[in-house]
């Protein structure tokens, strides 16, 4: 799906031919080395951007060892990278990137008897805690990015996160890994017995001089190995000689953990699995600061948590802006400076929420805090944990343009018995220097991420940040604390390692590398032998952003290049068991279907001189075809990236330079389409029949055979309303309902049920048909026939409706559009902030009029025992979210009501009618869709309130789905 071959090579990477054609036939995976995918792969979630010579997708362990050994043979370094989500620039380089998380993502074999899993290096932690998850198991490190976290990165970092208090880190759990060395050789490292390392260690191949050379070196070098770590146990940095001076069995799988794949790229692992808790409890203590809350660490420690996790005003602020966060403002008593979540992990409940109690009572008795907030259950602890794992994209969402909270001292841990000292003195450091930063982490293990709004782009802020990151180099090391606990080296912080480890564990650490890697091609300059944590900036290497006109309103600092450069490549696009964001990646789980590839593409082409010229480049809207435009980037992504919007201009740029396609333009003029439609059914509903007519449909104007079309009614809603007698009394006040040119001539009925209620409820409804929202337009980048569309409409709802009258509409996408889309079209229409502000969900007057007694429901209905499974709109998860539609459900008598968490349904309105996109369309909703819709009974009755999305379910499951304003109408029964 939408791979990239060698054919498709930018001019840039001409000088590539001979390596390009000796990688095809080495590897079945797809090889890429075009100017974009090279930009895609550049970045990770740091503040570094390296372009690589270009990309392999290895499908297997062996594709791993032929690339290697193919850039081995044209002297090109090798980069294994996996998610990509690395904060310290492991991730990028020159060389060959490796993506191990497309292809190499299977989690093999768990075995509960030994306790142990195997999985492949681009499996990602979430999928391997849900296969464990049956037997009662988990992988313990538990990362704040765990839905898109490979165990491979893990690996390469040390990563370890809210749990190692109890847990440890990765390097406590890997028990072997097979791995692929420098001289593309397949080497299993394990702990060996000393014959078995004898045997190895007899080969002439570098796995076997590295077993005869690697003990003489920490022989030779016990010394330095034994005194000039770092006191405190939880440390990545560095190579970890340590470990190998123990008694004990040599074992390599530990020694390269942390290594950042300096000296082996893992292709599997075999990793130890810890038994999952059956109960947890949290308290969540409220502060009046900051320091108030790290001082309350020391309670919290003695009561024996699995986590002490800081959360400072900044991340909750930021929370309480976002429609995916919000929940937590109505958990939280009053207005706290700061957050201490205490977690508490075991089979006993009852000894649980004993110790929940210690705590409180502790803390009252000390002092700590003015409220502890106890969430017991699952439903009141995810709220609480999702805002927790989100805290760096919620951080990186206050960037303001080049102005950014940045990762080069996020890193440091002391003993948590210094924290409070340390973290004041860390407060110094940047108030002395003009910084202000946010605060997270984790307190249970003495690691606070601090970090640093500074903007790279000015010479003296990065002077400014390397004076910074010096002063808390030799701060942490006072303490005996580590520079580096879990996030690695990197670019950010390996230039400091002599000065941290000392010349001669220094200089041993660069024996190491080059015993291991004696070319230096695996990942070089991370850990040894590296740049200036300043060289390689990705915002100072950006040129001034080139003026662009836009027909769309970009409210953010750049413009539209700076609307796509909000994007810090965090990778929450990437997840893929939860949420929406983003559904094309989820099924094809290729970078450039990410938002965050999507929109290093933009950044790219937005670079470039002539801009405009750029946006219109067949190989940039190869990157942004599979973008369905759910809007799902813009609630999910803590950092509001809005592709949607980004997409509709790239299009509206590609038709300046190329002119628009018919199809565009049949879709762009659904409105006129389906009002012909209806004026001409049945007639008009032959095609859709006939099986000849489709394949010309799909031959001339691309419109796939093998989906059902819409059904025309010849009595639409706008004919039933002008033929009725209205009912309303008025009591409850006029409200307008939005005629949508879907539901009006395809589906009626959800309209007339709407209507009916609303006049039931004391309503007089005014009927708003005369245009159309431009919404169609709009997702085919028709932004100039949209903008006339969103004046016509906005215009006459202001001349025709009654002043502050509410506009409700059954279609999300449509009502919605006038909230969103029309004030980006018209942004100094202060008619279009109006009619904005007067739009709402019609589930909201609804709700309202069933609580008020004006609208009575039957407790004998048909629905009566029924589950309903209720699937929301992409569009109104974006914008509102669906709690209204979910309250409305539940006010159904007797009925048991739950919400799909199922991501996108794959239709996205004419996207899945489009042939070349109807597989990935039913690909999307055979993710997790129809999968939950076949496992329900023919009992379930299940609900959705979009055109689309019902669509997509009777197609892909055969279940009827019904608009939950048709469901509530059944329980109000006919009198």
């Amino acid at each position: 799906m939408n791979s990239v071959s060698a054919e498709e090579t930018s001019p840039a990477a001409q000088g590539d031919e001979e390596l390009v054609r000796a990688l095809h036939r080495a590897v079945e995976g797809e090889v890429a080395f075009d100017d974009y995918t090279r930009t895609l792969f550049s970045r990770d979630a740091s503040m570094y951007a390296i372009r690589p010579r270009g990309v392999v997708f290895p499908q297997h362990a062996e594709d791993v060892s032929a690339a290697v050994a193919v850039a081995r043979e044209f002297g090109v370094p090798v980069l294994s990278r996996g998610g990509g989500t690395s904060l310290a620039g492991q991730t990028v380089g020159p060389g060959l990137v490796l993506d191990l998380s497309r292809h190499m993502h299977r989690v093999l074999e768990i075995d509960p008897g030994s306790g142990q899993a195997l999985v492949e290096a681009g499996a990602v932690q979430d999928d391997l805690n849900r296969a464990a998850a049956p037997h009662g198991l988990m992988f313990g490190p538990d990362t704040s990015t765990s839905n898109r976290a490979t165990i491979g990165g893990m690996i390469g970092n040390n990563s370890a996160g809210s749990g190692s208090v109890r847990y440890g880190m990765t390097i406590d759990h890997v028990r072997a890994i097979e791995a692929v060395l420098a001289d593309a050789g397949n080497a299993r490292l394990e702990p060996v017995t000393d014959a078995e390392r004898a045997l190895r260690a007899s080969r002439e191949t570098l796995e076997g001089r590295i077993y005869r050379e690697l003990p003489q070196l920490v022989a030779e070098h016990a010394e330095a190995i034994a005194g000039n770590y770092p006191s405190f146990w939880r440390r990545a940095g560095g190579y970890r000689l340590d470990r190998v001076a123990e008694d004990g069995p040599l074992d390599l799988a530990k020694f390269v953990v942390g290594s950042e794949g300096t000296l082996a790229v893992a292709t599997r692992a075999v990793v130890g699995l810890v038994a999952k808790p059956r109960h947890t409890v949290i308290a969540v203590g409220h502060f009046t600061s900051t320091a108030g809350a790290i001082a309350a660490t020391t309670d919290a420690l003695s009561c024996d948590p699995s986590g002490v996790e800081l959360m400072d005003r900044t991340i909750l602020d930021l929370a309480r802006e976002r429609i995916e966060y919000r929940e937590l403002a109505s958990a939280l008593e009053g207005d706290p400076e700061a957050l201490l979540f205490v977690t508490f992990t075991g089979d006993d409940e009852t000894e649980l929420l004993a110790r929940l109690d210690r705590l409180t009572a502790l803390w009252e008795r000390h002092r700590h805090g003015y409220h502890t907030l106890r969430a017991v259950t699952p439903h009141q602890q995810n709220a609480l944990l999702k805002v927790r794992k989100a805290s760096l994209g919620l951080l990186m969402a206050a960037s303001t343009g080049t102005n950014r909270p940045l990762a080069f001292v996020e890193d440091t841990a002391v003993d948590p018995q210094y924290l409070e000292e340390y973290t004041a003195r860390f407060g110094e450091v940047l108030e002395r220097h003009g910084l202000s930063a946010g605060f997270y982490g984790h307190c249970s293990v003495g690691c606070l991420h601090i970090r640093p709004f500074v903007d790279l782009s000015r010479p003296d802020e990065v002077a400014k940040m390397r004076a910074v990151a010096e002063e808390v180099r030799a701060l942490v090391s006072s303490y005996g604390g580590a520079n580096s606990s879990e996030h690695g080296d990197g670019l950010a912080r390996s230039e400091f390692n002599r000065q941290l480890f000392g010349d001669e564990l220094y200089d041993t650490m660069r024996q190491v590398k080059r015993l291991f890697d004696p070319e230096n091609r695996l990942n070089p300059g991370k850990i040894v032998e590296a740049p200036s944590m300043t060289e390689n900036l990705r915002d100072a290497a950006l040129p001034p952003a080139p003026e662009l006109r836009t027909r769309l309103n970009f409210e953010v600092v750049g413009g539209m290049r700076g609307a796509a450069d909000r994007c810090m490549n965090i990778g929450q696009c990437r997840k893929s068991t939860s949420g929406v964001m983003c559904p094309s990646y989820m099924a094809t789980r290729n970078e450039q279907d990410s938002t965050r590839g999507r929109a290093n593409a933009l950044v790219k082409a937005l670079s470039e001189p002539d801009p405009a010229a750029a946006l219109g480049e067949q190989r940039l809207h190869e990157v942004l075809d599979l973008c369905l435009m759910c809007k799902a980037c813009k609630s999910e992504c803590p950092l509001g990236v809005d592709m949607a919007a980004l997409k509709s201009e790239a299009l509206a740029a590609e038709h300046d330079a190329h002119g628009t396609p018919l199809r565009s333009r049949v879709f762009g003029a659904i409105r006129s389409l389906n009002r012909f439609g209806s004026a001409t059914a049945p007639l008009s509903n032959l095609p859709g029949r006939i099986r000849p007519l489709r394949r010309i449909l799909e031959r001339t104007l691309g419109i796939t055979a093998n989906r059902p079309l819409p059904t025309f009614s010849r009595r639409n809603l706008v004919r039933w309303f002008s033929r009725r007698r209205a009912s309303g009394d008025g009591s409850g006040g006029s409200v307008v309902f939005l005629a949508d040119s879907f539901t009006t001539f395809t589906e009626p009925g959800i309209g007339k049920a709407c209507i009916e209620l609303l006049e039931r409820a004391g309503w007089q409804v005014q009927l708003e048909s005369a245009g159309c929202c431009g919404r169609a337009n709009i997702s085919k980048g028709l932004l100039d026939e949209a903008a006339k569309q969103a004046g016509d409409m906005t215009g006459s709802l202001a001349r025709r409706t009654p002043s502050g009258a509410p506009i409700v509409g059954c279609e999300p996408s449509c009502l919605l559009t006038l909230r969103d889309e029309h004030l980006s079209l018209l942004p100094d229409d202060e008619t279009a902030r109006d009619i904005a502000g007067r739009t709402q969900l019609v589930e909201e007057l609804l709700v309202t009029a069933i609580d008020d007694g004006r609208l009575q429901l039957r407790s004998d209905s048909w629905l009566s025992g029924r589950r309903i499974l209720f699937h929301g709109h992409c569009h109104q998860k974006a914008e509102v979210g669906t709690s209204a539609t979910m309250a409305l459900l539940r006010r159904i008598p007797g009925v048991e009501v739950t919400e799909l968490d199922a991501g996108c349904c794959g239709m996205a309105g004419s996207f899945g009618f489009e042939a070349e996109h109807y597989d990935l369309s039913m690909a999307v909703g055979s993710d997790r869709l129809f999968p939950a819709l076949r496992a329900e009974p023919e009992t379930t009755v299940v609900a959705a309130t979009g055109v689309s999305c019902r669509q997509q379910i009777e197609h892909g499951s055969r279940h009827r789905a019904w608009h939950p304003v048709e469901l509530l109408r059944e329980a109000q029964g006919s009198d």
